[in-house]
């Protein structure tokens, strides 16, 4: 396999659950050599089995030791690590990683120049930072469930873990900020952020009405908050979501499904019409558009530039054709599953085409402790007392 642009990183990966998993897998997929340490046991998952989809999806291309951190031996030889290592990636409470003693400044006292990243679920300092967080509450917290679902239905969670996913990517440009800070300088520093902070920035536009405009957002169920029209409308055989909302867009979707009448109806002559007369306006669509199907829609929208697609279940998006074309998924070679197919990196890069596989699937706990232990110069003996007995992680 080609060399990828992180491949003269190595990480160590301290996190477990979603959200740290997910800032390493961003370096995994470029090629950093990432060892997911766990302890004796494995780590306490809330992602399932070991050999589960979830599991593999968010740990392939990473190697795995196990050291137990707790141990005057097994914390030796994790500074040891440290001391040739670039990155460190933890997720733990600050009390715990205080008291295994692999916080930043006990790090850092092992290699001055290493990057040192956190993610956390509301900071590292405030009245809310020993708080445990996770997903669900941070999508009540940030406000995101008030303007998700319809006023009928109340407060509704995104259907993934989005504050999870959010705050690992944000890491994991975090750690590529500071990565290219010490390429100049030669300095380490301590990158960190929590679900909290990402998902108050991801709330994006929808925040911005309030700290500006002092406006708090409402449900709006399958339609735009504030284009006008774009949502999920009802058709002959099923949903489909139309985006119309500029004067152009409007004039040709009235044209493209014969609702040129719409265009004379003075209720809906500009965009503040439109909006304000969002409900008539949603009943008139669907008049308009009762005779014909998704695909038609799609096949008259798309053509005279108004964005028009189905909504689509999760088997039909991955085998749509676009999605086949781009080749979103890809194997991940495992001793025991074989080829499990799992979903590629967004991130396109002209000089490094996407590898056909990925280099490896999700690693068993400690299955490459001695291999990588012996990379770090540690001898035989050494390695020995360090490795724990087989240990079966149940599926």
């Amino acid at each position: 396999m080609h060399e990828l642009p992180l491949s003269r990183y190595t990480v160590l990966d301290l996190t477990h659950a979603r959200a740290g998993p997910t800032a390493v897998r961003l370096l995994a997929d470029w090629g950093a050599n990432v060892i997911k340490i766990e302890p004796p046991g494995g780590n306490s998952r809330l992602i399932g089995a070991r050999h589960g989809a979830d599991e593999q999806n968010l740990h392939r291309n990473k190697r795995g030791i196990v050291l137990d951190l707790k141990s005057e031996e097994g914390h030796a030889a994790f500074m040891r690590l440290v001391a040739s290592a670039d990155i460190v990636v933890e997720n733990f409470r600050a009390e715990v990683k205080h008291r295994l003693g692999v916080d930043y400044e006990s790090v850092k006292a092992a290699n001055e120049s290493i990057i040192y990243a956190s993610i956390s679920g509301f900071g590292q300092e405030g009245p809310y930072s020993s708080r445990p967080g996770v997903d669900q509450i941070v999508q009540g917290m940030c406000g995101l469930m008030s303007i998700t679902g319809t006023p009928e239905s109340g407060p509704m969670r995104v259907g993934i873990a989005i504050s999870d996913t959010a705050a690992g990517m944000f890491l994991g440009q975090g750690i590529l900020l500071a990565v290219l800070h010490r390429e100049r300088t030669g300095e380490g520093q301590w990158v960190h952020t929590s679900l909290l902070e990402a998902m108050l920035n991801k709330i994006d536009f929808q925040g911005a009405r309030y700290t500006m405009l002092g406006e708090v957002p409402k449900q709006q169920g399958n339609h735009h908050p504030v284009a006008t029209p774009m949502g999920t409308y009802s058709c002959r055989n099923g949903l489909v979501n139309i985006a119309a909302s500029s004067v152009r867009m409007w004039t040709s979707f009235c044209r493209a499904v014969g609702a040129e009448h719409l265009l004379e109806d003075e209720s809906y002559a500009t965009f503040q019409d439109r909006s304000r007369n969002k409900a008539a306006l949603t009943r008139d669509i669907e008049a308009a558009i009762s005779d014909l199907t998704v695909e038609e829609l799609i096949e008259r929208l798309n053509p005279v530039g108004v964005p028009c697609g189905p909504v689509n279940d999760i088997s039909q998006a991955y085998e749509d054709p676009q999605a086949k074309f781009l080749k979103m998924t890809k194997p991940a070679p495992h001793p025991e599953l074989g080829d499990v197919r799992l979903i590629r990196s967004p991130i396109n890069l002209s000089k490094f085409p996407q590898p056909e596989t990925f280099e490896r699937a999700a690693p068993d706990s400690g299955c490459d402790t001695r291999e990588v232990l012996r990379e770090f110069g540690f001898a035989e003996p050494e390695i020995s007392s360090l490795v724990p007995a087989p240990i079966r992680t149940p599926d």
